[in-house]
This record gives C-alpha cells, sequence and structure tokens, in this order.
C-alpha cells in the first residue's frame, strides 16, 4: 500500500514541478507584455524617438581629432625620443601653451589636437631642436566652456565634452526628450570674442548672442545631417515645454492636451477628438475659443461654429498654445455670457494628456 502510495504522489509532485519551472519561466515575459500594453500612445512615441535620438547619436560619434582645444584643456604633449619636451600642458586664459626649449609660446585655442602637433613638429624643426620631430598631442581634461543641456529633457545636465559634440549626442547623453517636451530644440551660443568695429550699432549686434532653433522631425526623420549641428563650448540647448490646449465643457473627456506634435496644425476638430467627441447636450454651433491675449492682458472670445465644422461647411479652426475650446451647453452657455472667464475655472484640477502624434 505505500509503494503504491509513493506511485501516485511522484507523478502529482513531478507534474507541479513542471508546472511551477512553466510559470516562472512565462511570468517575466508576461510582465513584459503587459508593461508594453500599460504604455500609453504618447509614452511610446517618446520613447521611439529617443531611440532614434540614441541610435543617430552613435551613428554620428565623431573622432577626438575633430574637437578644437580651448583654454583651461589640459593637453598630453608627447615628442618621440625626446623626453624633456614630453610632458602634459595646461592651456592658459590666453589660449596658449609654454613648452621647455621653445622661444615662444605657442597658440593652441581654436586648433585641433591634429593641427597643434603638426604646428608643434614644424616649430621644434624650424628652431633646429629636433631633427625630424614625432609629435602626438591629445586632450587629456577639457575644462574649457561646457555644453548645457536644460528644458524637457531627462536628465539636464552640463556636458564636459572631451571631443567635438554634436546636438544629438548632447540630446542622448541627457537622457533624450521627455513626455512634455515640444518639437523644437533651441541652441544659444554666445559671441566668441569681441567684434572689432568702430560703429557702436553694428558691436552691439555682433555680441548679441546666436541662436538656432531646430525641428526635430527635421532631425530625426528627414535625417538631413545638416540639422545636427556641431556644438561649441557655451553653447546652451534647450528643448521647450510643448504648449497646451484646454477642451471643456459639453466634451465627453475635459483636459488639457499637450502639443506633443507642435509642427502638426492642432485644431478644433482633432481636439474634439481627443476630448471624446461632445455630448448630447452640447450646442456646438455656440462654441467658443479663448484666446490670450497679451496686450490687453486678457482673454478674447472667439466665436466657432463646430457643428458647420464637423458638417465641412466651415473650415477647420487652426488653435494655439494656450488656447481654451469651450464647448457649452444650455446652462454652461448662460454662464459664460456673464463672465467669460468662466473656462478658465474650469480646467482647475482637470487631467493633462499628451496629445502625441496624428
Amino acid at each position: 500500500m505505500n509503494l503504491q502510495s509513493q506511485g501516485v504522489v511522484r507523478p502529482a509532485s513531478y507534474l507541479f514541478s513542471r508546472a511551477l519551472i512553466f510559470v516562472l519561466l512565462t511570468a517575466p515575459a508576461a510582465y513584459s507584455q503587459q508593461q508594453k500594453k500599460t504604455l500609453t500612445p504618447q509614452s511610446q512615441a517618446v520613447i521611439e524617438a529617443n531611440d532614434r535620438i540614441a541610435q543617430l547619436a552613435v551613428a554620428t560619434s565623431l573622432k577626438q581629432a575633430d574637437v578644437t582645444i580651448g583654454s583651461g584643456d589640459l593637453l598630453a604633449v608627447e615628442v618621440f625620443d625626446v623626453a624633456e619636451l614630453s610632458r602634459d600642458v595646461r592651456v592658459n586664459e590666453t589660449g596658449f601653451i609654454s613648452l621647455p626649449l621653445m622661444p615662444t609660446k605657442v597658440r593652441a585655442d581654436g586648433l585641433t589636437p591634429f593641427q597643434l602637433q603638426d604646428k608643434l613638429a614644424e616649430l621644434l624643426q624650424t628652431n633646429g631642436l629636433v631633427s625630424a620631430p614625432q609629435v602626438s598631442v591629445s586632450i587629456k581634461e577639457r575644462n574649457s566652456q561646457p555644453i548645457t543641456v536644460i528644458g524637457s529633457v531627462k536628465s539636464p545636465m552640463v556636458i564636459q565634452a572631451t571631443h567635438l559634440t554634436t546636438l544629438l549626442q548632447a540630446l542622448s547623453q541627457a537622457g533624450g526628450i521627455s513626455e512634455d517636451g515640444g518639437n523644437v530644440v533651441i541652441v544659444t551660443r554666445p559671441t566668441a570674442k569681441a567684434p572689432n568695429t568702430d560703429d557702436p550699432d553694428v558691436a552691439r549686434m555682433l555680441a548679441e548672442p546666436q541662436s538656432f532653433t531646430i525641428n526635430l522631425s527635421d532631425l530625426l526623420e528627414v535625417g538631413d545631417s545638416r540639422f545636427n549641428i556641431p556644438l561649441q563650448g557655451g553653447d546652451v540647448v534647450s528643448v521647450p515645454h510643448a504648449g497646451i490646449i484646454y477642451v471643456v465643457g459639453a466634451v465627453n473627456h475635459p483636459g488639457g492636451f499637450v502639443m506633443q506634435n507642435d509642427r502638426d496644425r492642432m485644431t478644433t476638430l482633432k481636439m474634439l477628438s481627443l476630448a471624446g467627441g461632445t455630448l448630447g447636450t452640447a450646442k456646438t454651433k455656440s462654441a467658443v475659443i479663448l484666446r490670450k491675449n497679451t496686450e490687453r492682458g486678457q482673454r478674447d472670445e472667439i466665436p466657432v461654429d463646430l457643428n458647420k465644422v464637423m458638417n465641412l461647411k466651415s473650415p477647420d479652426v487652426t488653435l494655439q498654445a494656450s488656447d481654451i475650446l469651450f464647448v457649452p451647453d444650455s446652462a454652461g452657455k448662460r454662464a459664460l455670457r456673464r463672465t467669460g472667464d468662466i473656462a478658465v475655472s474650469l480646467t482647475t484640477g482637470i487631467a493633462i494628456v499628451a496629445a502625441g502624434k496624428f
């Protein structure tokens, strides 16, 4: 009897062990699939954009020889078979370095390591110090002006680049764009040197920082290398926050919708779609767009007949960042007539949703 019991228990135990192993092996995969399912379209779009940034950043990596030397950088200078001239030297504030036996200081600021080593080799030979010099120059520490990445990026940071850094590489090092990031990148570049002119107006114009605005779609989707500009010391890379358009009133899902794709025209029909459409009690003929008027410090009321727009009898209306599309019902319309700011109060506490791509 005891043997028969063991014969029954062993297969049951065996099956249980197999089932347990199966669960343990499949649970991570199932959890991963569940995680993917919970991602919103907006989150998925941001992940794909950041993956694209990382891929392009690796593809456009540049060699150290392309970097230019700046003041404060620490250079490793090696002259083959001449130990007296091989040493680490710091570029001074004026952009020069000093080497023993050299009659004058050597300007390094603005040169690449290859250019500087050719220049040193020429000077060593010209001054009769080395008959056939073989010089190697590399940057050990880069302490010239850093590159700053701020705004809607995952990890705002200051980059001390040891090699020429492109816009894509800087964005990749900062972790990519955030979910509330807009569709442009602004690079602000300070003036390197004081302009040499006697005209004060020209001097002031030349002394102002330069600003470059680059569309992310041109950078990531078109793949044109012209937009992946090389960055310089002192550059500030900023990803502005995307604008928000509010849809409130007689709609199924009122909320604020982030203009993730600023290049796309955000219109009343697109916003109504994101808001889940209108309620049965909505007065679509009497909708109003409330738009900020910076000059007067209040919001202007722009009437829009959504009924005609939805029936293609009137052109769709383009919305701007911070616009409030108010779709009234009977009570809501009367309240709006009493105070034009009723829709502003309705936006308090509503959900902010990313519009994503259309």
